[in-house]
């Protein structure tokens, strides 16, 4: 059987990417605490529990080797960057990143690996980013079109999902306030919508304008003559807590705990449910889930699979633009995490 190491597997995403390739593959499940890695393993077919630590280049060597593709969830993805990757591709293995972003690519580019003649490496293999630019294209947005993009709901967040969440400001993760419009991006040209009713969401939501890099490249990719992009609140706890956070300044970490707490309120709010909508003129796509970090397991998994059936080019790339998105959906709508999915 083929070996698949999954890094941080005990974790929401991890977990769900290990139920998903159990008995398909042989696995390694790594973690810092073995209890809690041999607890994922429990009642999965082929899959062993090895101490790993990302920061231990030798146990992350060890851990790696003989793997045909490592999968990393563990995280904070600012302090990962591409350091599993450099190795997972040095020992011979492909490389799926649950999430990454373009920071990781860059400093991967900066002085590439020779192994990616060769090798794969795909980053942002979650829902947002990854699902949020791949499900777009299936609407077949042409040059000169509009797409509108509303990802959001209420979803517990974790302390480093709370970490990642402060840092994505800056020009590798995107502009507040922003739309891209006649191929360039156009500061301050959005507001936020407070109490509008979306296909999907429930009740009213408050959509925040948040122009990603991954929605920018898309709309320069697909020559879009304007691109709407909003992060979905149940409530405006959370974009209050991140703007008092990055008002006030200081260590990241201080302000961990009012995230996690606001992620609570919405939580309370409406219970946990996540979507994801799509429009471009007449048509629309709707996918729904009750757990964001869970389908975010499901993508990874799914490009371990399209990476081991040869479907993506050797290279480091984003999920959003190396993965078929036909493909993706279609593995998707089968999965029991998709309660929802509407292609219209």
């Amino acid at each position: 059987m083929t070996v698949i190491g999954v890094l941080g597997g005990s974790g929401t995403v991890g977990r769900v990417v290990v139920d998903r390739l159990g008995g398909v593959h042989e696995l390694r499940v790594g973690g810092r605490d073995p209890g809690r890695a041999a607890d994922a393993c429990r009642d999965v077919p082929q899959a062993v529990p090895m101490r790993v630590d990302l920061h231990d280049g030798e146990s992350l060597r060890a851990f790696c080797d003989g793997c045909a593709v490592v999968v990393n969830c563990a995280g904070p993805s600012y302090q990962v960057l591409d350091a599993v990757a450099r190795v997972a591709l040095e020992v011979g293995a492909h490389y799926v990143d649950a999430a990454g972003d373009l920071a990781a690519i860059d400093k991967m580019e900066a002085t590439p690996p020779r192994e990616l003649d060769e090798r794969v490496a795909v980053f942002s293999a979650g829902l947002m980013p990854g699902l949020s630019g791949l499900l777009p294209r299936l609407l077949e947005p042409g040059a000169g079109t509009r797409l509108d993009v509303y990802v959001g709901g209420a979803a517990r967040i974790g302390e480093l999902s709370a970490v990642d969440a402060l840092l994505t400001r800056g020009p590798r993760f995107g502009t507040a306030l922003a739309a891209w419009r006649d191929g360039r991006r156009v500061p301050n040209a959005l507001r936020p919508l407070r109490g509008v009713a979306l296909p999907g969401f429930r009740g009213r939501v408050h959509a925040w304008p948040f122009l990603s890099v991954e929605t920018e490249r898309l709309a320069a990719e697909l020559e879009l003559r304007e691109l709407r992009n909003y992060t979905v609140y149940v409530t405006e706890s959370i974009p209050r807590a991140l703007a008092a956070a990055w008002a006030e300044g200081g260590p990241v970490e201080r302000h961990v705990p009012a995230v996690v707490e606001a992620a609570e309120v919405d939580i309370a709010t409406t219970g946990p449910y996540y979507t994801m909508l799509f429009q471009s003129g007449r048509r629309r796509l709707v996918v729904q889930t009750p757990d964001s970090y869970a389908l975010s397991g499901v993508v990874a998994a799914i490009t371990v699979d399209e990476v081991l059936g040869g479907r993506v080019e050797p290279g480091a790339g984003l999920a959003a633009e190396r993965l078929d998105p036909a493909a993706v959906y279609a593995r998707l709508v089968a999965d029991p995490l998709v309660t929802g999915a509407d292609l219209t």
